[in-house]
């Protein structure tokens, strides 16, 4: 155990990069976190961007309290309580209904919970998703709860149920009201596309200034835009981006990627008043991508932006390094040259001057921070290594180096 508790766990979650843009879908029901529209999301791999969460409950712990990147955070937060009292409330019925069960866990201890996450946090990459799915996959190691858990992970942030799988996974919307069936369930593992990369640019680590859940909500009540993309549109755009999945057809994969993506951003500009997620870089980004593929005469990026500016490119294997360098020559690194690009190795090329004269116009140096190189990956892991664990043996936060 990390502490003098009788148990505790500690797990890594990747983040979920989307496919199609989960966030146009917006909620028919705030507090079950009920969606009005299925989406799909690509799990990240966690050797690139990862929550990590320790939990860990004891006699000796006086409250609940948690950590979230090092800062004392609200533990009573809504959402995070709906998870605890979930599986709290599964851990009870799994030994029987006794709170006071002395094993594995007694229900009764006070909980203490760390977090981390190696990415932005609430700059529109997913970090709520990631952070709840964590949460809740340490939390069922801690009380001995297993089975389906995607609707508990709901219960903190929608998307986080997807999390709770690796690969290609689908939120089904459902239809109980009590959202039973609202669930995750996976499309194709993690292996399924070896050639599938992911760059995420970022362009700012800074929060965005409406948050996803308010901006859902607000989009839900005046987008007429958005009541038809949920009815209409999401439901074919969702049938055919499964079977180009299926088939790797990245052609397909890459338009249907991008064009949901610019319609989610139009709900975003259809909402009243209008929510701004993207910005003139991101707009440069999408430019750029067009272009590239313009140059080739075929879709060799697609480009998706979630709730906020940084951009989310998929391209094949064999493709990654030229993208990589385009980015670089349209936006020199102003002083991180050697960490400008980061993850998984990316190889060095030259450019044709054809190829610079068509996609490179006018270069912005510095407005990209850096690139971050990654694939799909599984879904939550636990961590053995009980030096990486977040709290130490009095249940408070480790100090880092």
């Amino acid at each position: 155990p990390c502490c003098a508790a009788p148990s505790s766990a500690m797990l890594c979650c990747a983040v979920p990069s989307r496919a199609m843009p989960s966030l146009a879908g917006g909620k028919r029901d705030d507090d079950l976190i009920l969606p009005i529209n299925s989406s799909l999301s690509v799990t990240l791999h966690q050797d690139q961007l990862k929550t990590t969460t320790t939990a860990s409950a004891s006699r000796d712990f006086v409250e609940d309290r948690l950590w979230l990147n090092g800062e004392e955070a609200d533990v009573g937060h809504p959402r995070l309580q709906a998870c605890l009292r979930e599986v709290r409330r599964l851990a009870r019925k799994r030994r029987g209904g006794s709170a006071e069960d002395a094993a594995p866990l007694n229900l009764s201890y006070k909980i203490h919970i760390a977090t981390e996450n190696n990415f932005p946090t609430a700059a529109g990459l997913a970090s709520s998703a990631a952070g709840y799915a964590c949460l809740v996959s340490a939390l069922a190691r801690l009380y001995g709860v297993e089975g389906e858990l995607s609707e508990v992970a709901r219960r903190g942030s929608g998307s986080a149920c997807r999390s709770m799988l690796g690969g290609f996974v689908e939120w089904q919307r459902g239809e109980r009201p009590d959202g039973r069936d609202s669930l995750a369930h996976q499309v194709a593992p993690e292996t399924h596309w070896p050639e599938l990369r992911v760059l995420i640019l970022v362009v700012s680590g800074k929060k965005k200034q409406v948050g996803s859940t308010a901006g859902m909500q607000t989009s839900v009540d005046t987008s007429p835009l958005l009541k038809h993309r949920a009815e209409v549109v999401v439901p074919e755009r969702l049938a055919l981006m499964m079977r180009h999945i299926r088939d790797r057809d990245f052609e397909g994969f890459g338009q249907l990627t991008m064009q949901d993506s610019n319609q989610f951003h139009a709900t975003c500009l259809d909402t009243f008043p209008p929510i701004f997620y993207l910005n003139d870089l991101s707009r440069h980004i999408i430019s750029l991508a067009h272009r590239f593929n313009a140059h080739h005469g075929r879709t060799k990026v697609a480009y998706t932006f979630d709730a906020g500016p940084n951009a989310v490119i998929f391209t094949l294997a064999d493709t990654v390094a030229e993208f990589v360098e385009v980015v670089r020559r349209s936006f020199p690194p102003a002083t991180n040259g050697d960490q400008f690009v980061r993850g998984l190795p990316v190889g060095s090329v030259s450019l044709p001057e054809e190829l610079l004269r068509a996609v490179v116009t006018e270069p912005v140096p510095g407005a990209i921070q850096y690139i971050l190189h990654t694939k799909p990956g599984p879904g939550p892991q636990l961590v053995d290594d009980s030096s990486q664990h977040l709290l130490g043996p009095d249940g408070l936060p480790r100090r880092r180096s």
